[in-house]
């Protein structure tokens, strides 16, 4: 017994030692719970939402506080025509539109029967289908308040209509974030290994004693990736249409370039890891564990990002998957140009960026 213990000792002497392993014992649990925890849930709140109101009377006003005041709306705007409703969906800003119909107030009172028009994003039909329901029994409780829960012979009727999606298919969400998902951890996994296994196989010498400059060494190992992933993303696309029957609603030229820009920021990352990694090992359980569940919990594709905390809802500004699935949707979906998703263009080209200027330069001190 006492070399039994002399072992478990020694054991707990290495694990100690070893900040990774320390990290994964003690770290990951609490990690994931706090995750977990706070975004798993299939609950939408704080949703944006706009509201046409062509009655502009007491009922209008008083059914719009109703809406608001409710933990599940939020009204981001007023709109006064109809023509507004189509531009705010595809800015990506709203999720639902609450139309008011004329007279509304004075049909409720006289004819005892309004009608309420909801029109929803469906190309996530699930958050769709959801606000939907809330805001149809928010409507219910207003009408249920305003007759003093009797049954007098007030009427609200609910028309709804999807937007997008209306079969509400669910491939139309599924495979924008099975895009960013795939595309994101593939092309990391791939460069991550590059430039540490130079250095597992002994070859690093070689590669110091090169003419080429380091940049150019760390360019030239991303260019087959690169190359390669572009057969992923036209098999991707074609699987999605042809078979998963999502159709390309935009531009097919802006989807690949989006796509191809995508793909340089996931091979930068990959680049960077593969920099500062000691192992193939390595570099693969980073690539595994600090992209895997970041995209699929803070890309915005299992759960709605609004619904978090405002600390994760900040990192979720950090994970590249989040910008690349909002194009992608609003591209393929909603059939949108560059001028409705510039902004993440833009962050997506700073990331890449970034990440490929600190590869360099992690491979630059490498070789001095």
């Amino acid at each position: 017994m006492k070399q039994f213990f002399a072992f478990v000792k020694k054991e707990f002497f290495h694990i100690w030692r070893d900040k990774r392993t320390m990290f994964i014992l003690l770290g990951m649990p609490v990690v994931q719970i706090v995750i977990f925890g706070f975004a798993l849930t299939n609950e939408v709140k704080n949703s944006k939402i706009a509201v046409l109101d062509q009655s502009k009377d007491a009922a209008t006003a008083s059914l719009i506080s109703e809406l608001n005041s409710s933990r599940y709306f939020d009204v981001e705007r007023n709109l006064i025509s109809a023509d507004e409703i189509e531009p705010a969906f595809r800015s990506g800003k709203i999720k639902l539109a609450v139309i008011l119909p004329n007279q509304f107030g004075e049909d409720l009172q006289h004819v005892n029967n309004a009608t309420i028009q909801l029109i929803a994003d469906a190309s996530d039909p699930n958050v769709a289908n959801t606000l939907t329901n809330y805001a149809a029994a928010v409507v219910m409780d207003y009408q249920n308040r305003i007759t003093n829960n009797q049954k007098l012979p007030y009427t609200i009727n609910v028309e709804t209509r999807m937007l997008y999606n209306p079969q509400l298919k669910g491939a139309y969400n599924f495979v924008p974030g099975v895009m960013a998902m795939v595309l994101l951890l593939v092309c990391t996994m791939m460069t991550a290994i590059t430039i540490v296994r130079e250095k597992e196989m002994g070859t690093m010498e070689i590669m110091l004693v090169s003419p080429m400059k380091p940049q150019l060494v760390v360019f030239a190992k991303a260019v087959p990736y690169l190359l390669l992933s572009t057969i992923n993303i036209a098999s991707i696309l074609l699987l999605s249409v042809y078979v998963l029957e999502v159709p390309i609603n935009g531009s097919l030229a802006l989807l690949v370039a989006e796509s191809i820009l995508f793909t340089l920021v996931s091979l930068s990352l990959g680049l960077l890891i593969s920099s500062g990694a000691e192992s193939q090992q390595t570099a693969m359980f980073i690539s595994l564990v600090a992209l895997f569940l970041p995209t699929v919990m803070l890309s915005g594709f299992m759960f709605p990002i609004e619904n978090m905390p405002f600390p994760l809802r900040t990192v979720s500004n950090i994970v590249p998957a989040k910008w690349y699935y909002i194009i992608v949707k609003s591209v393929m979906i909603k059939g949108v140009g560059i001028t409705a998703v510039w902004k993440e263009t833009l962050i997506l080209t700073g990331m890449m960026l970034f990440f490929l200027v600190l590869a360099i330069k992690r491979f630059k001190i490498r070789l001095q």
